[in-house]
C-alpha cells in the first residue's frame, strides 16, 4: 500500500487553501444600498430581531425577501442587542440544568 509522506500531505494541503481561497474571489457582490434607507436600527430592533431570528431562519429557507439579521443597523449596539435576544450569551438559559440532582 502506497502511502503519502507528510512533505506531500503538506503541499496537497496548502494547494488546496490556495485553491479555496482564490475562488472565494469569485463570489457575487451583492449590493445593499436600497435596503440602507429608511429606518436604522438600534439596540432594541436587534434585541428583537434576535428573538425572533429562529423563525426568520425557517422563514428564509421558503422566502427570499425574509433576513435573520437587519443591514440598516447602527453597528455595535445592534449586534448586542440581537446577541443577547438570540440568548448567545446564555443569559436565557435555564438554571436549573446547573442545579444539583439527586
Amino acid at each position: 500500500m502506497n502511502t503519502l509522506n507528510k512533505n506531500t500531505k503538506a503541499i496537497l494541503f496548502v494547494l488546496l487553501f490556495v485553491g479555496i481561497a482564490m475562488l472565494t474571489g469569485c463570489s457575487n457582490k451583492e449590493v445593499v444600498t436600497p435596503c440602507l434607507t429608511g429606518h436604522t436600527y438600534g439596540f432594541l430592533g436587534g434585541l428583537l430581531h434576535g428573538f425572533i431570528a429562529p423563525f426568520d431562519l425557517i422563514a428564509m429557507l421558503f422566502r427570499n425577501d425574509v433576513t435573520v439579521y437587519a443591514q440598516n443597523n447602527n453597528g455595535v449596539w445592534y449586534a448586542f442587542g440581537f446577541l443577547v435576544g438570540s440568548g448567545g450569551w446564555g443569559f436565557l438559559g435555564g438554571k436549573g440544568s446547573s442545579r444539583k440532582r439527586g
